[in-house]
């Protein structure tokens, strides 16, 4: 153990080895929630440098962290506490961002860096595009990241990010690194000669086997959604459908790479801006549509009006940011962010307070149309229909208003970037009014929710008691997979876990699954089918132990015969 410093240093460098606070600070402490102590964050610049470092680790017995964004809302790649066998080295992957186009690009094999982002712009010149397009592009969280939190994306066709096709590392009950090959490319047997001829490309379209019988999406999400009767949601972090080695992985083991599908762009597509204070007409919109259009939306995006006005209140710099500077720069300004709240002379939130204050400043950023709509409505839906079923929605849309409870608009392209735009920015303006008004706030309690696919009574009533504790109850989300944001900004004095587990009694009385698409964290504990999944891919529970409250010790706490058995 005395050793692991200097020998993380000589991989990959004194400057990419972080030890003191202030420089760790952005990677130990998660987006919106989780802190905790950590040994060192190591900045691997190479596939290679990743493996000895792992190795390292793992040799010095230290329990391990795998990080690339930090973009996370249940704190589930940072250290929770400091409470880790043999402490905590967090392995940030930033820097490893490489990324190959396979099949005329009708595939792809992203390095644990790539961002949304860079594959959505490396996809653009072919029409392509990668499984999610909306959302946390804008942060620059990581493929990778996706596809190990099956992280949902808003996109209806095309589910959770999954794969079955992956290069990774598992340390077995052994106390052994392996590597495995599962990525359909043949790169020899040599670990480090695998991992160099992966990352820089050094392998022949006739390397690449076509793996027809693994997939490199959720193949069957299209109907699955279409499932409108079935009393079990349609996606959810603890289902066994999308748990498969590094998919849903939750950083229990070390992902060196994964080959996913592309999909062709839409071209056409309308959005329609829906509003309504009869959330059935909603319901009415969602069954008609899943259970009787020929064409899948593209998308169809959820704001209550609350949500719709603390997005407005509190998210319009980050709104503004990504308007006029563009997705490719906002992980730098996040970095900055982050850098400024680890000074020692500025107290916790003074970033978001300061970007408050300059928010206020800017101009109006919402469109007139979209104000109108707020001003009228309770409940507003962002439809975006594929060309083929702009006139089905037309008729649909026009029948179902005619008695004036709600109405509907069509987008321009520019319109419908702001009003999916101002969605997107809701996921973080709770964040920001915890920052700014501290002093009436205890803390927010993020849920995501995903309700039955039959469910008609999709809207939360929350009990006198609880609505009293709460300042502002956000609700959000993937409205056509019934998947739901809820973010509840507690009053100061009140007790956020007893508050949550208030909560929880009510989604389990309405079959709810939860985390739906953030996975656990340290915010949920996972549930039985999750926790067996993270037990068989780390027998040694070396790799993030905790994650979903589990045990934190080695070998789970069992005797080793009983773990290697």
């Amino acid at each position: 153990m005395t050793d692991l410093l200097p020998r993380l240093r000589a991989i990959v460098g004194a400057r990419h080895v972080l030890t003191g606070a202030q420089a760790t600070a952005r990677y130990r402490h998660g987006y919106r929630t989780g802190s905790g102590e950590a040994l060192a964050v190591v900045r691997p610049g190479s596939l290679v440098e990743q493996w000895r470092v792992v190795q390292a680790c793992v040799s010095s017995d230290v329990s391990i962290i795998m990080q690339a964004s930090n973009t996370g809302l249940t704190g589930g790649s940072t250290p929770d506490g400091d409470d880790y066998p043999g402490g905590c080295v967090i392995i940030s992957t930033t820097r490893i961002d490489g990324l190959h186009l396979i099949r005329d690009g009708a595939q792809v094999i992203c390095l644990p860096g790539t961002t949304l982002y860079a594959l959505e712009k490396a996809l653009a010149p072919l029409g392509r595009e990668p499984h999610s397009v909306i959302g946390s592009s804008c942060f620059g969280a990581s493929v990778v990241g996706g596809v190990c939190n099956n992280s949902g994306g808003s996109l209806v066709q095309r589910g959770p990010a999954y794969t079955q096709l992956s290069l990774h590392a598992q340390v077995g009950a052994d106390g052994v690194l392996r590597l495995v090959n599962h990525l359909g490319v043949a790169l020899g047997d040599d670990p480090e000669e695998m991992l160099r001829r992966l990352e820089s490309g050094d392998f022949a379209a006739g390397d690449v086997d076509a793996v027809a019988d693994r997939w490199a999406h959720d193949h069957d999400y299209a109907g699955h959604v279409r499932d409108i009767d079935s009393t079990t949601p349609a996606r959810f972090n603890a289902d066994r459908r999308c748990l498969y080695e590094a998919a849903g992985s939750a950083g229990k083991m070390i992902v060196f790479a994964v080959r996913l599908d592309s999909f062709v762009k839409e071209e056409g597509a309308t959005t329609f801006y829906i509003g309504t204070n009869d959330p059935v007409q909603l319901t009415a919109i969602r069954r008609a549509i899943l259970g009787g259009f020929s064409q899948l939306p593209v998308a169809g995006e959820y704001m209550h009006r609350n949500a719709f006005d603390i997005a407005d209140r509190y998210g319009k710099d980050m709104f503004v940011a990504i308007e006029r500077l563009g997705t490719d720069r906002l992980p730098r300004l996040f970095a900055l962010k982050s850098r400024v709240d680890a000074l020692p002379f500025v107290g916790a939130g003074f970033s978001d307070r300061m970007m408050q204050r300059i928010g206020r400043l800017l101009p109006d950023h919402l469109p007139p149309e979209m104000r109108a709509w707020r001003d009228r409505f309770e409940h507003h839906l962002l439809l975006k229909m594929p060309l083929a079923a702009v006139e089905e929605t037309r008729a649909l849309l026009s029948g179902l208003f005619v008695a004036g409870e709600g109405d509907y608009f069509e987008c321009s392209p520019a319109l419908a970037a702001k009003a999916f735009l101002h969605r997107f920015v809701a996921a973080g303006a709770a964040v920001r009014y915890r920052a700014v008004h501290r002093d009436d706030v205890e803390d927010i309690v993020p849920l995501d929710v995903a309700l039955p696919r039959n469910a008609l009574d999709w809207q939360e009533i929350l009990p006198p008691d609880l609505a009293a504790q709460s300042v502002h109850s956000l609700y959000y989300g993937h409205f056509l997979c019934h998947v739901f944001h809820q973010d509840y900004i507690v009053r100061k004095g009140v007790n956020p876990l007893a508050f949550e587990h208030r909560i929880w009694a009510l989604l389990d009385a309405r079959g709810a699954e939860y985390p739906a698409e953030h996975n656990v964290g340290h915010l949920y504990k996972a549930k039985a089918d999750l926790a067996d999944f993270y037990r068989r891919i780390d027998p040694r529970n070396q790799c993030n132990p905790g994650i979903g409250q589990t045990a934190r010790a080695r070998h789970w706490g069992e005797p080793q015969q009983e773990a290697q058995r």
